[in-house]
């Protein structure tokens, strides 16, 4: 009997798209599959910031959990959303080709992107929260929780300037608003924009059928970008950013950290030849631990006990 490969993923619009996606890819390489949804504690509270649920993990464990109790086969994850240390018995078995890896500004009044001017600016994120007061110290900021579509009927329904979104997000899905702006100045969260598949860590068939998914490229500059996080403090419920490129056959690479009120931002900036690359990421956090950012990781962590 032909094997059909069970997918878990979570059941927002956005995490069916990733799951579907890697379907379709997998019945390329001649494989069957069907999707198993599953619904994540961060789908289940959208009222608490994501910083205030201890957020590694939160939108993986359950996902993680049944994979090891062998209700899937197959973990479809947002990479930014999966934690640095994977659970025990699980292994990374492919990366997509990364999407857009970009924040964007989704606005209320066009006058707003003139003028400069934001009074209140609503996103979950404390990378992005942390960005923004760096930027714009006089902005008000609010949380905003749930989906994509969640997100953006409460921008709607509100009096908020605007809310920060990731593109990738919106895109895949055909709802980023015309109403919008790429913020080149902001950093991305490490891996932003890449779908991760994960499996069992003895499950040689499915690894076997996951590989050829594989992206080379983006693998490389997600392990960089998650390396930094990795050395810093391992969590994305951080303002720790990260950006790895690949251009002439070099790798070049940018990381920062922020206080959580944006007042003190320390950068890191590295080109290495791709051959070279296996430590990037390590080795840019370091150095920006001897920069000053050893400081802003202590007030961090004494701040989040």
């Amino acid at each position: 009997m032909e094997k059909i490969i069970r997918i878990g993923t979570r059941e927002s619009q956005l995490a069916v798209w990733q799951a579907t996606t890697v379907q379709q890819l997998l019945l390329q390489q001649g494989y069957k599959s069907e999707l198993v949804y599953i619904k994540s504690d961060g789908d289940i509270d959208l009222v608490t910031p994501l910083y205030a649920l201890g957020v590694q993990g939160v939108f993986t464990k359950t996902l993680d959990a049944a994979l090891l109790s062998n209700k899937i086969d197959i973990a479809v994850h947002s990479m930014k959303d999966v934690p640095t240390q994977l659970a025990e018995g699980i292994v990374q078995a492919a990366v997509l080709k990364r999407a857009s890896y970009k924040d964007i500004l989704v606005y209320k009044d066009p006058s707003s992107v003139v003028s400069g001017q934001w009074s209140v600016i609503a996103t979950s994120s404390i990378r992005r929260k942390a960005q923004w007061l760096n930027r714009y110290p006089d902005t008000q900021v609010e949380n905003l929780r749930g989906n994509v579509n969640t997100r953006l009927q409460k921008l709607k329904d509100s009096n908020w300037t605007g809310a920060i979104f990731a593109a990738a997000g919106l895109e895949r899905i055909g709802l980023r608003p015309e109403n919008s702006i790429e913020l080149d100045w902001m950093l991305p969260a490490p891996a932003q924009g890449a779908i991760m598949v994960v499996c069992r860590k003895e499950e040689a068939f499915y690894k076997e059928a996951v590989v050829h998914l594989n992206d080379a490229d983006t693998a490389i500059c997600v392990k960089a970008e998650r390396d930094f996080l990795k050395v810093l403090m391992g969590g994305c419920s951080t303002p720790i950013s990260a950006l790895a490129i690949i251009e002439d056959n070099a790798v070049h690479f940018k990381g920062s950290i922020c206080s959580l009120d944006g007042k003190d931002k320390i950068d890191v900036e590295r080109i290495v030849n791709i051959d070279e690359a296996n430590s990037i990421g390590a080795d840019a956090a370091n150095e920006l631990l001897n920069k000053g950012g050893k400081q802003i990781v202590e007030s961090i962590r004494n701040a989040t006990k």
